[in-house]
């Protein structure tokens, strides 16, 4: 962990999203949701259909019972657009009702909708 993350080089211009979220207190819980998340378990129509509304990376980062998700994206990128036709692709909804579990949200609750923006307020200026 204390190697730090390379990050990817697109070649262009990109903008990051850090958003927040709070699981349920429950060790069982939240190793469900992990799992959930793994290269092996997480679902391919749901990676695919974050790919297809233009997220470059989406990186999830665990404290406890905090989920921190960075999200990178090109310049360009509309957030409430993307977060619009992804709550319509393949599955998507299936996983939100899946995760809010653990989550403890709305089953129907979208994505953009239990993940809270969080604002930068300090970089290397």
């Amino acid at each position: 962990m204390t190697k730090g993350y390379q990050q990817k080089d697109y070649g262009f211009p990109t903008k990051r999203y850090v958003q927040i979220l709070e699981l349920r207190d429950n060790p069982e819980m939240i190793a469900k949701y992990r799992e959930l998340h793994s290269e092996k378990s997480s679902w391919k129509e749901v990676r695919d259909g974050i790919r297809q509304v233009g997220i470059l990376e989406m990186e999830l980062y665990i404290l406890g019972t905090k989920v921190v998700m960075i999200v990178d994206t090109p310049v360009d990128f509309d957030w409430q657009q993307a977060m619009n036709r992804l709550a319509t692709l393949p599955r998507q909804a299936e996983w939100e009702a899946t995760v809010a579990k653990m989550q403890g949200c709305d089953e129907h609750a979208r994505s953009d909708e239990k993940w809270q923006m969080m604002e930068r307020f300090f970089h290397l200026y």
